[in-house]
């Protein structure tokens, strides 16, 4: 098979021209998704058809996941795709490969886990978990539980792009079978 680049992606390659982000807020907003304030969106997939159907509140961090405004499932059978609203809260973290689905709406104050299949609303203070994603305790509970860690577990202080080799092997000996945390 034969791989026919574009003019772009010859640009691209050859440092001409910086590829698109379209991960960029800029660029998401655009395309009519409802983007608050102190977002972080990292290397993940938000409907290119339907943005519009999102909204995306404060102090949210989504890394690695899918956000589908749509479904095409019905779209041979029946001539339409199902399409639904996803509603976002503030101070929310989506984990890497999450998915979120049409017609959904996630509260305040949630942690989804890495992995979770959101196909259904999931309410204010809540951490949920799996596939289909269940909760697993209350948003208040996880912090609370955690900056109890905080107080037995290793913490370290270096950000990760300026530790050393050494502070390296020391992380992977003192985080054996347990919990840290990372500035």
């Amino acid at each position: 098979m034969v791989y026919k680049m574009g003019f772009r992606h010859i640009l691209e390659k050859l440092h001409l021209l910086k590829p698109i982000d379209y991960n960029s807020l800029e660029i998401l907003r655009s395309r009519g998704v409802k983007i608050g304030e102190n977002v972080d969106i990292l290397n993940s997939q938000i409907d290119g058809c339907h943005g519009f159907l999102i909204s995306i509140g404060n102090n949210v961090t989504i890394t690695g996941a899918t956000l589908l405004a749509h479904d095409a499932s019905t779209k041979k059978f029946l001539g339409y795709s199902k399409i639904g609203r996803i509603d976002i809260g503030n101070d929310v973290f989506i984990g890497k490969g999450a998915i979120i689905l049409p017609n959904t709406r996630i509260g305040n104050r949630v942690v989804v886990g890495a992995g979770c299949v959101v196909a259904r609303d999931i309410p204010d203070n809540s951490v949920v978990i799996g596939n289909p994603c269940k909760i697993l305790c209350s948003f208040d509970e996880y912090i609370e539980k955690n900056k109890k860690l905080l107080d037995t577990n290793p913490v370290y202080q270096t950000i990760f792009t300026e530790k050393t080799e050494e502070d390296k092997k020391r992380m992977w000996n003192e985080l054996d079978g347990k919990i840290g945390f990372d500035v």
